[in-house]
């Protein structure tokens, strides 16, 4: 409906207006969040709107978390960790483009909606999952090695991984799966199970292709790698669960 809509970019223009001074966003990647925001609420209501701005959130808590640290060793996000309009839409292209498909459905076709809501929902678990374990795992990795030969390797290594990331990457996944199931987009116990071991293998699949082509693709950016990984914990769930 058409109401929503306006309703939907009414109330993302107000809010980013009064949030934009949050240390959170470039001031283009805010411009992108709205466009983001208005999207999901016209797709998928104001529940899944806001499971993005949790994501956005907790993302955002674990980048600054040891920040000072992270950036006396050369390991922290660029721009003080506020994100762009690059990283914006490379974690949540892929959950975007399935809340348009979801809207775009017809009223008889509820049992592709919800597989396709499992798959939304396990892209943003994954993508939580990847930002602690990255984050996390860069300031208090204490042995890091590649996840391919488990060689040592130094902190911020593209494929490497460590005993601390991968426990914060667990917990990315568990918290960013509660958060969905609260806000009644999973439909079942078992469809939350589902999604919170889908975001954690699609994050170390992430880790095995950083290792694996990311240093040898010199077009292969980050943004694009967090695409990837969306998009693969998105269609396993799917299939998954179809």
């Amino acid at each position: 409906m058409p109401w929503i809509w306006i309703q939907a970019l009414l109330v993302n223009v107000v809010l980013i207006s009064l949030a934009r001074r949050i240390p959170l966003l470039t001031p283009k990647g805010w411009v992108h969040a709205a466009v983001l925001g208005t999207m999901l609420w016209g797709c998928l209501g104001w529940r899944g709107w806001l499971a993005v701005v949790i994501y956005l959130a907790l993302g955002s808590l674990a980048t600054h978390i040891g920040l000072k640290n992270k950036q006396q060793r050369g390991l922290a996000e660029a721009r003080g960790g506020r994100r762009g309009p690059e990283n914006v839409w490379g974690s949540a292209a892929v959950g975007a483009a399935l809340g348009l498909w979801i809207a775009a459905l017809p009223p008889d076709a509820a049992d592709l909606q919800i597989l396709l809501m499992i798959g939304f929902s396990a892209s943003l678990a994954a993508k939580l999952a990847d930002t602690f374990g990255s984050e996390i795992g860069k300031r208090w990795g204490s042995t890091t090695v590649l996840i391919t030969s488990l060689r040592p390797v130094t902190p911020g290594t593209e494929g490497a991984i460590s005993l601390q990331g991968t426990l914060a990457s667990v917990v990315g996944s568990i918290v960013m799966t509660m958060v969905l199931w609260a806000l009644q987009l999973i439909p079942s116990l078992g469809a939350a199970g589902l999604v919170m071991m889908v975001g954690l293998l699609a994050t170390l699949a992430e880790s095995l292709l950083g290792a694996i082509v990311q240093n040898r693709v010199g077009w292969l950016s980050n943004e694009l790698v967090n695409a990837l990984q969306t998009l693969l914990a998105a269609t396993t769930a799917i299939i998954l669960a179809g």
